[in-house]
């Protein structure tokens, strides 16, 4: 007797997210099943590599030696950056990192921050996400900016939290972007966020979740259970307000951990500095990947090259 397969059923299906316009949109989501379970339901979406820029070179200052080697001619140009992420490396959509806006830091002004929001976006042929500094106040005020500014882009853009949901969420919903609703590690605060995004008025089709993201090592298991849950309760459940697909921004927490960055001739049996930063941020990508990743956003063209053809294996 021929072996049949196991094979779950689900009621749900992950919302189809469409992201960027015209030539350059990217359509995220609408999978039916479990992340690589192929043969229970429809996956017509592959997920994507987005690639991080940073605005300002101020900021990359900290980075390691081989996270800004492959980027050494272009750092401190933001444009070129994104165009060589696209160009050489491959890059599916580009995350502005707008990391020097954090008041504790440079505290770039929105406007400045918006005009570069709009000349990157208009000088990519990709999608552009663009991402705050993290401070819940001064990430209301900026991306607010960028939303006006960037009107009809159909950028992504966040995160939006508790705190300024409204005013991010409101901004996306007047001039026509998609938000990331970010939450700590936390199925019933992750859909909380989608609900009062979408009771302001948000469509769910115009809300990404960040479940938020920890390296290998510095608590990817959590962060993995929780988006595995966050799956299992949009398909399995078919709970309409987490059936948002989801976006992992992995490169800055990967590269900031000891065992991405510290040198080879203070910790010698660490060995090679540059393969063990690269290793670090594939295996934490690939683990929320197989999650449930519907984007991942990167930081070294290694990680890059190896994520996409990790994508194209599971999804042939």
């Amino acid at each position: 007797m021929a072996f049949e397969f196991p094979k779950e059923k689900y009621t749900g299906k992950i919302i189809e997210v469409t992201i960027g316009t015209g030539d350059k949109a990217v359509k995220l989501g609408a999978e039916t099943a479990m992340p690589l379970c192929n043969f229970e339901g429809e996956f017509p979406n592959k997920p994507i590599v987005a690639m991080e820029v940073y605005d300002k070179l101020e900021t990359t200052e900290h980075w390691s030696e081989e996270a800004k080697a492959p980027f050494a001619d272009v750092l401190g140009d933001p444009i070129a950056w994104a165009k060589k992420c696209i160009a050489e490396y491959g890059a599916e959509a580009i995350c502005l990192q707008l990391a020097s806006t954090d008041p504790n830091g440079m505290d770039t002004g929105a406007a400045e921050a918006a005009a570069l929001a709009k000349k990157m976006a208009e000088a990519i042929s990709v999608p552009l996400i663009v991402w705050g500094c993290e401070n819940g106040e001064k990430d209301a005020e900026v991306l607010s900016k960028v939303a006006e500014v960037c009107d009809g882009l159909n950028l992504v853009i966040g995160p939006a939290v508790e705190d300024n949901y409204k005013k991010i969420g409101g901004a996306a919903i007047g001039y026509g972007h998609t938000v990331v609703a970010q939450t700590p590690i936390d199925v019933n605060m992750a859909k909380q966020l989608n609900i009062l995004l979408n009771n302001l008025g948000v469509p769910m089709h115009k809300i990404l979740m960040d479940p938020s993201t920890g390296a290998l090592g510095y608590g990817i298991e959590y962060c993995y259970t929780v988006m595995e849950r966050d799956r299992l309760t949009a398909l399995k459940q078919g709970d309409e307000k987490m059936q948002s697909p989801l976006i992992c921004d992995i490169g800055k927490y990967c590269w900031k951990t000891k065992e991405a960055t510290i040198p080879e001739s203070l910790e010698p049996t660490f060995g090679s500095a540059q393969t063990r930063g690269v290793l670090w941020e594939t295996v934490t990508a690939t683990d929320l990947l197989v999650a449930g990743a519907d984007c991942l956003i990167l930081r070294h063209p290694e990680s890059v090259k190896v994520l996409k053809k990790v994508i194209d294996d599971v999804s042939a």
